[in-house]
């Protein structure tokens, strides 16, 4: 019959393996917390199935769990190395950066590879402190899932102070078309009405909403639209 492990078996494993694993994230170093990438994604979560597995199991010494974790923690290491020598390697391994908006414009193409829709890539830059697409030159969409964001020039943050100019009311831009579909319930909240919205895109030259990406209303700034090239 399986004996069960003890309380103080399990205080134990679960004290040496809380400083083995605080001990291995020291030497890996800092920017691999900060910049998790899918490598270091997978290799913490084994990480954690080994020390787990070896807390709850019986039939599994201590020495056999420091032996595991230590073995693992040498080989993140190594392949650290490895992929700081040979560049080649950390194109697999990590990812490589690829550029979702390029001169103001979203490349579907790369929005497509990276799995990412229009909500997700508006999520990613309000956390960013970017509410609209029309502040951004370029938006890179980097190996650990971040964004990282070049914005136009207009846009391009200063000091009011030191131009000297009055304080103006500052406005949220609100999304009304995405792919293609327009957000009715945006509209409603603007205290607009969706005919409202078709003469606007006509006189920006559309006839149908299902020809724009994405569009967005700002107060102080009118209608922003990035046409859907595919339609």
């Amino acid at each position: 019959m399986e004996l069960e492990p003890t309380y103080t078996q399990i205080t134990i494993k679960i004290v040496i393996g809380f400083f083995l694993l605080w001990f291995i994230t020291i030497v890996l170093g800092k920017t691999t917390i900060k910049q998790l990438t899918p490598f270091d994604f997978v290799s913490a979560i084994i990480l954690s199935e080994l020390l787990g597995n070896g807390i709850y199991e019986e039939n599994i010494k201590i020495q056999y769990m420091i032996f595991a974790i230590f073995l693992w923690g040498a080989l993140m290491i190594l392949m650290e190395k490895l992929l700081l020598k040979y560049k080649k390697l950390r194109g697999t391994l990590e990812g490589n950066p690829s550029i979702i908006i390029r001169d103001g414009k979203i490349d579907r193409t790369q929005l497509k590879k990276a799995r990412m829709n229009i909500n997700q890539l508006m999520s990613s830059l309000r956390q960013s402190d970017v509410f609209s697409i029309r502040e951004v030159a370029y938006a890179i969409l980097e190996a650990n899932g971040s964004i990282s964001i070049l914005k136009k020039h207009n846009y391009e943050n200063v000091i009011k102070q030191d131009l000297q100019l009055p304080e103006q009311p500052t406005y949220l831009s609100t999304m009304v078309i995405i792919d293609g579909e327009v957000l009715e319930d945006n509209i409603k909240e603007l205290g607009y009405s969706r005919a409202w919205l078709n003469d606007q895109l006509i006189a920006n030259g559309y006839g149908s909403s299902k020809e724009i990406l994405y569009a967005d209303w700002l107060k102080n700034d009118g209608l922003y639209i990035i046409p859907n090239k595919t339609s």
